[in-house]
């Protein structure tokens, strides 16, 4: 009698980790199933098995990014708007290729995916809370803005970086902490 073919959480998560690694390298559009199915040493059955098709393999790959993310953004969330700042960046240096995928917009203008409902939001979640502590009073549009404002200039340091882009006569660590310090004055922190 045939052994029953298992399709555990490690195999799950090698389909992710090579997903993620051929989309990075060749593009979505390009990445089939029985190329990601290779590269994780298994078998395109599997791919359906646990994710259903390409598309909802790809946002899987999508929501384990962000969940990812919002674990490094809530470890961060008591030291305040500048370790989010920090943990944020930290984590896109380490996960570039995530990062990309996620922040990047590629993806899904390749192919039709998109993140969980409810996926984004547990990583911009401790960044409200900060703005919220540091604004006692403030309206939820406002904090909202502040959000906006201070996610946009952390975000665009970090893809300039990533993207390689020079630091205009300072290094990166030396434009992010300004920027930081920055963020802190202007919240009054």
């Amino acid at each position: 009698m045939a052994r029953p073919v298992v399709h555990d959480d490690t195999l799950r998560r090698r389909l992710l980790d090579s997903a993620a690694s051929l989309i990075a390298r060749d593009g979505a559009a390009v990445v089939s199933l029985r190329g990601l199915a290779a590269a994780a040493g298994t078998s395109t059955t599997a791919v359906y098995s646990l994710f259903g098709g390409k598309a909802e393999l790809l946002s899987a790959v999508l929501d384990d990014g962000f969940a990812s993310f919002a674990a490094s953004q809530q470890e961060a969330a008591t030291g305040g708007l500048e370790a989010l700042g920090r943990a944020y960046r930290t984590w896109a240096l380490e996960h570039p290729v995530l990062y990309g995928l996620m922040f990047g917009g590629s993806l899904a203008s390749q192919v039709p995916c998109r993140p969980t409902p409810g996926a984004v939001e547990p990583s911009i979640g401790p960044l409200f809370a900060a703005v919220a502590a540091a604004l006692p009073g403030a309206s939820k549009d406002a904090i909202a803005s502040v959000v906006g404002v201070v996610w946009g200039q952390v975000h665009g340091l970090v893809s300039l970086e990533l993207a390689g882009a020079p630091a205009a006569g300072w290094t990166w660590d030396a434009a992010f902490d300004a920027a930081l310090r920055q963020i802190g004055r202007s919240l009054g922190r």
